[in-house]
């Protein structure tokens, strides 16, 4: 009789094997991608404390501490307190964020970023001579921080008519040693927007989120050329950020000049669909008493007679206007 049937059950036996093997090699696979993938990763919102030094002589680059702040007499020129910031998105150096992925809450860490990754190496041709008379004259010491053709800089000497001015980054060439501590995870839309806007703004706000039903106009395109487009409305939910204005919202530089850009990111990065700016008016300390009211029923809610409460209040209108 022929073996073939053994070399068969053989041969079954080999591939059984093989199959098991790559199996298992997958598995590994597998779980050491899971391994790898432990920990907070990119998209995720945390709250972190830390303080950045130039390596060389200690010089304070940032800080979220309040103390460090007091010790370094900078406590005056802004909020110290942990921020969020979202992995990824560049709200610190990639060599920071590269640190901290992986890391669990309540991890801490310390990362040196090079000069070059930082903010550049020094370049001595950024060191220029420009027209004194493009420097202000409250600014005509050494050391002076300066801006001239849309450039910052540091005034190095002015001597006569010419001004050497150095455009390199105060820190260029600077190796800079962070410090951190992861605090907490945040979650939910409401407290990912204060997060992100208090990080980018550096202002307190007071916000809220609800979910609206806001009617929404689409135009339908015909199947047919001879047909009409047709108009569809329909109520849809939305998820809408609340942020009652400020002043110092309404004057905050970067608000102002990228406001759009500061909404999109909050929009991209949580569930918020759309973000409504409220601005208070109460009439306080306003012009007259009594006299907003009557424009269109206003702030005060109740109709004023504006010359009847200039008789009461003994104004002769006609003077007014005559010196006006």
């Amino acid at each position: 009789m022929s073996d073939e049937p053994d070399e068969v059950e053989g041969t079954d036996a080999a591939a059984e094997e093989a199959d098991k093997e790559v199996t298992e090699t997958e598995t590994e696979e597998q779980e050491a991608e899971e391994q790898a993938i432990e920990g907070l990763q990119d998209g995720d919102f945390i709250r972190i404390a830390y303080t950045a030094r130039t390596v060389e002589d200690g010089q304070l680059v940032d800080t979220t501490d309040e103390e460090v702040a007091e010790e370094e007499g900078v406590a005056d020129q802004g909020t110290f307190e942990p921020r969020v910031i979202v992995l990824g998105e560049g709200h610190l150096f990639p060599e920071v964020e590269d640190d901290i992925r992986g890391t669990e809450v309540g991890d801490e860490g310390n990362v040196v970023v090079s000069g070059e990754d930082a903010f550049g190496e020094y370049d001595e041709d950024q060191v220029r001579t420009v027209s004194a008379d493009k420097v202000d004259e409250d600014d005509r010491y050494p050391g002076a921080r300066i801006q001239i053709d849309g450039e910052q800089g540091v005034l190095e000497t002015i001597v006569g008519g010419r001004a050497r001015v150095d455009f390199n980054h105060p820190l260029a060439g600077e190796d800079i040693e962070y410090d951190y501590e992861v605090l907490e995870e945040v979650e939910g839309d409401l407290e990912k927007a204060e997060g992100l806007l208090n990080m980018l703004l550096d202002v307190d706000l007071e916000m809220w989120v609800e979910t609206d039903e806001v009617e929404e106009t689409s135009v339908e395109e015909p199947e047919a050329e001879d047909e009409e487009p047709e108009t569809i409305t329909e109520t849809v939910e939305k998820r809408t950020l609340y942020v009652e204005s400020t002043p110092q919202l309404a004057m905050n530089q970067q608000w102002m000049m990228q406001k759009q850009q500061v909404a999109q990111q909050i929009i991209d990065l949580t569930d918020v669909d759309r973000i409504l700016i409220q601005e208070i008016l109460d009439g306080s300390g306003m012009g007259m008493p009594g006299m907003m009211g009557g424009m269109g029923g206003g702030a005060g809610g109740e109709d004023v007679d504006i010359e009847e409460a200039l008789e009461e209040a003994d104004i002769d209108a006609d003077e007014i206007a005559e010196e006006l």
